[in-house]
């Protein structure tokens, strides 16, 4: 089917495939990600944004133009964005806005060059742009739809050479960022991207929105829990139970071709792939019979290396864990569910912080927070969560704490959405500094002064965090187990082992200084307080008199201990 332009119609329906493509794939997005710190995964992220603009586009009419259209999807997304991801995505569509406005229709250029604008918005918002991500993604589907469009401005032939390009950049991921290499995966972010572009791709060539598959009662849940589990609807269609994956070193004097054992182990599996060069054969197959797999395998030469794994108990247990994780997050947000109404700014100062667990979220509000919004590592607040709370502060200027890296971009987002009070972002990256930050208010001092000061003392601020691994993993030179101990300092990778409270001792130990004054342990749900007052005495012995060591019941979900040393 050949078009000259794309509609609003045409726009809307493709953002909404878009969504529904990400939407029915995010699990696997998520499992691309190479960091086994249990986070606010990118595919989760990446839909909720898109699911968010998606839901506005459910409103529009056939008649709405594309402008309209686009002004739509990205003021939704923008305040539906979760993560660095979800920002970067929702800028990606301002550029549709901005490179759309006042249009009817759009042809191929048209709606490439919007991309481009967008492509250019999400390099700025960046602070060090790292190749290899989405963003190279982005920026090179762009490139390619552009000299495309030179050929043949046609949309469905400009869009297929955006889909192409995405895809070609995708590949070259893990040649940009050797830690991608390393775990044998592509960007997270950038399989993002190139599923949504996908799924527009559907709309503008074939007139078909892809479908989730899911009932709009699913779709809905599945978009409002973060914990909620698909694993478990997932063991339905687990047709084999065996995944099974295997490296064969190529015996050099047999000739047979690599394709008669992808078409074997076609006949007794799915989800085959085989990859091979001159040296060895690399398989994967879903199977009730790994052994004539691997059988099969020793024809072509010596087994290097097997993994077989029973996905069906893998699905089982991780219902069971994500349940159990729902239960926990529903009890938490409905003993704090509240509803947040906008109020003049009468005062002259005001806080919003980021936090989860009851204790940090008392701290924070005895403090002077006049708003404390939930959310954390695994629970990132979209763009709107935090203008809700920031309308809901009374006052003139309103210092907002995200206290997570992976929120800092949302928080910044809400800034040009307030015209009655300002906004001062203090991008701090843990809880420890943001309590630090507003220790060190001044009442007294101008806004601008005391973002200086408070950013500052956010900046002296070591923390360290304990918590669990998601995943297996190969990472920062360790080999790690799911379910094993970390201890990260300053965001790195430092130490692994069994014990929460010996890798806590670990970890402030190694941030410990001969400047070092105050030391603060912040232990979270699941720690007893045995446990807790063990690290404490663990610490105040190697510290000594000269420094004070304090102990919070912080509540926090996925880390077991943070830890302040200042």
């Amino acid at each position: 089917m050949c078009i000259a332009v794309i509609t609003g119609k045409q726009l809307r329906d493709a953002v909404i495939s878009g969504a529904n493509s990400i939407l029915k794939n995010r699990k696997y997005v998520d499992s691309l990600n190479i960091f086994p710190v249990p986070d606010g995964d990118t595919g989760t992220n990446m839909s909720m944004t898109i699911s968010a603009g998606s839901d506005a586009m459910a409103k529009l009419s056939d008649e709405v133009l594309i402008a309209d259209a686009a002004k739509a999807a990205a003021s939704a997304m923008l305040r539906g964005a979760r993560g660095n991801s979800g920002v970067i995505l929702s800028l990606l569509f301002r550029g549709f806005s901005k490179g759309l406005e006042g249009m009817e229709s759009a042809d191929g250029l048209q709606l490439v060059q919007a991309l481009q604008l967008g492509v250019e918005a999400a390099y700025k918002a960046v602070m060090k742009p790292t190749e290899g991500t989405m963003l190279t993604v982005a920026r090179v589907a762009a490139e390619k739809g552009l000299a495309a469009a030179s050929v043949d401005p046609d949309p469905v032939y400009v869009w297929d050479a955006v889909c192409a390009g995405a895809a070609e950049a995708l590949a070259t991921t893990p040649e940009l960022l050797p830690v991608l290499k390393k775990a044998g995966v592509v960007d997270a972010g950038g399989q993002g991207v190139c599923m949504i572009f996908d799924g527009m791709m559907s709309v503008f060539k074939n007139g078909e929105i892809i479908q989730t598959g899911m009932t709009e009662e699913e779709r809905a849940a599945d978009n409002e829990e973060f914990f909620a589990s698909v694993a478990a609807e997932f063991d339905s269609v687990i047709t084999f139970t065996y995944c099974t994956e295997f490296i064969v070193g190529r015996d050099p004097d047999v000739k047979t071709d690599p394709n008669e054992l992808r078409m074997f182990l076609e006949t007794i599996g799915d989800s085959v792939v085989v990859v091979d060069d001159d040296e060895i054969i690399k398989v994967h197959v879903h199977t009730e019979q790994p052994g004539d797999a691997l059988t099969k395998g020793l024809t072509f030469g010596s087994l290097l290396t097997v993994k077989i794994e029973n996905m069906k108990e893998q699905h089982r247990k991780a219902a069971e864990q994500n349940e159990a994780e729902k239960a926990a997050h529903e009890a938490q947000a409905k003993a704090e569910e509240k509803t947040l109404e906008p109020v003049e700014p009468t005062e002259e100062f005001g806080f919003v912080a980021v936090a989860a667990g009851e204790g940090l979220h008392t701290l924070f509000t005895d403090l002077g927070c006049a708003q404390v919004v939930s959310g954390g590592q695994t629970m990132n607040p979209s763009t709107d969560d935090i203008l809700a709370a920031v309308l809901a502060t009374p006052a003139k200027h309103v210092f907002v704490l995200p206290n997570n890296k992976n929120i800092i971009m949302a928080a910044e987002q809400a800034v040009p959405l307030v015209t009655d009070r300002e906004i001062h972002v203090i991008p701090t990256r843990t809880v420890p500094q943001g309590l630090s930050a507003m220790l060190v208010f001044d009442p007294d001092s101008e806004a601008a002064a005391n973002a200086e000061v408070m950013l500052s003392a956010a900046q002296n601020v070591s923390t360290g965090n304990v918590t669990f691994a998601a995943r297996d993993s190969e990472f920062g030179g360790f080999k790690i187990k799911e379910g094993d101990i970390m201890g990260l300092v300053n965001g790195k990778l430092q130490f692994v082992g069994d014990s929460p409270v010996r890798i806590a001792y670990k970890v402030a130990k190694d941030m410990l200084t001969k400047h070092t004054s105050f030391i603060t342990v912040i232990y979270g749900e699941g720690v007893c307080e045995e446990d807790a007052n063990e690290v404490v005495r663990l610490i105040s012995n190697k510290a000594g008199n000269d420094v004070e060591v304090s102990l919070v019941n912080g509540g926090q979900p996925v880390y077991h201990f943070i830890v302040s040393v200042e």
